[in-house]
């Protein structure tokens, strides 16, 4: 974890302080705050950091690993346990680097598609919703074809970084790629 303290905090972005107590404290609001307000200000896309108000250790991710961990255990988790234990084998393995980079990518590709479907025109029922995202509808066919190749794109791009990064590490030790 590294230090910042909440007068750093980027203009805009919310202070909340997590006290000994474990208890939250939003300083946007001047009052204490819960996980479940916390995962409202996610879901809001409101830009916030969790500070230890003592030591004024950055704490965000470990919150927002709390949320998910809440909600993979109160309901149907998103995550299976192959997911997870695929996730776990990752941790010190020297494809560390490109996964994270991968999933953020593709969370981000998700989340674009997940934008222009609910930007549509119009509430729609559960039913439509179900209907529209059917494997067999042509318009979610359509756009898992955009997501699965710009995902490949992404991953692509994500490989060639780690080459180039590879190749002038090398490159700096004195190793030469055969011409």
């Amino acid at each position: 974890m590294h230090k910042t303290e909440s007068a750093s905090a980027p203009s805009g972005v919310r202070v909340i302080k997590k006290y000994p107590n474990r208890r939250l404290y939003d300083t946007d609001t001047s009052s204490y705050i819960t996980l479940a307000e916390v995962k409202g200000l996610v879901m809001q896309m409101t830009p916030f950091v969790v500070l230890d108000a003592k030591s004024g250790d950055d704490l965000t991710r470990s919150i927002l690993l709390q949320i998910i961990l809440e909600e993979e255990t109160a309901g149907v988790p998103l995550f299976t346990e192959q997911i997870l234990a695929n996730i776990i084998r990752f941790y010190g393995h020297a494809m560390q680097g490109f996964i994270g980079a991968y999933l953020e990518k593709n969370m981000q590709l998700l989340t674009e598609m997940q934008q222009k479907v609910a930007n549509q025109p119009g509430t729609m029922s559960p039913e439509a919703w179900n209907q529209l995202l059917s494997v067999n509808n042509p318009v979610m066919q359509g756009l898992m074809g955009t997501y699965l190749e710009q995902s490949k794109n992404a991953f692509e791009q994500v490989q060639d970084q780690m080459q180039r990064n590879s190749e002038q590490m090398l490159n700096a030790m004195g190793f030469r790629r055969p011409a």
